[in-house]
């Protein structure tokens, strides 16, 4: 399989995709590959934006964007040489792709060898499953059981902030929780402009930033190490 899995479309101040597509063109090369973008993760812009902000980010990219709207899912999906998932919502974004009927193709060809890159939700949804969302749960999917491209967890957009006067739990809380609640399941934290990319059975970190990796010890306690970049987490499959 070939994933990249982006933390964000951003990175800080940056035009939406700028730092993600040198990372997407060195995955998937410069051939004229027509790329099925879905956007269903998105619930206040229109799809038809969302795909043509999609198109002017790779204006310049030899890549044909090929938007894919509940009309033309599966057609769409089956003749792409590329699948690519924005962010948005999570639980909508999955809600969606079992809604639809998609789960299963988008599945099949991944695992065959078709390219998938996502970002944000997208990026959730190539793990195990999307309970390390950040997001609210304002749709209910069928499963939470996502692709499970990646047989561990994500957490895009991680960040560890404290706030004074704030009594909810951190981040670093949240996922200490997961992971004592599923010790056999590791967590991966995706801070801004970094990601996951896998060509086959080697899977390596990618970016400037320390990504985070959560795991719980034999003594049941959970441990967080930092990932540093070009980190081969190969072990984690």
């Amino acid at each position: 399989m070939k994933v990249l899995a982006l933390s964000s479309s951003r990175l800080g101040n940056g035009g939406f995709l700028e730092n993600a597509l040198p990372l997407i063109q060195d995955f998937l090369g410069y051939d004229n590959l027509k790329i099925a973008f879905i956007p269903f993760a998105s619930v206040q812009r229109d799809y038809d934006d969302y795909g043509k902000m999609v198109e002017q980010a790779f204006a310049s990219s030899p890549y044909s964007i090929q938007i894919v709207f509940p009309s033309n899912a599966k057609p769409v999906i089956e003749n792409a040489d590329v699948i690519m998932v924005g962010g948005g919502n999570t639980f909508k974004l999955l809600h969606d792709i079992y809604n639809y009927e998609l789960f299963q193709l988008i599945q099949n060809k991944v695992t065959q060898g078709t390219p998938y890159i996502g970002w944000s939700a997208g990026a959730n949804i190539s793990g195990r499953s999307i309970s390390t969302t950040n997001d609210m749960p304002i749709v209910q999917p069928k499963s939470f059981m996502s692709f499970g491209f990646l047989s561990f967890q994500i957490n895009p957009h991680y960040h560890n902030l404290t706030v004074e006067g704030h009594n909810g739990e951190t981040r670093d809380q949240r996922l200490e929780e997961f992971v004592i609640l599923n010790p056999e399941i590791p967590v991966v934290g995706l801070p801004e402009g970094t990601a996951l990319r896998l060509d086959n059975d080697r899977l390596h970190f990618v970016g400037e930033k320390e990504g985070v990796l959560f795991r719980c010890e034999l003594n049941g306690l959970p441990q967080k190490r930092a990932i540093v970049q070009g980190e081969d987490l190969s072990v984690l499959l």
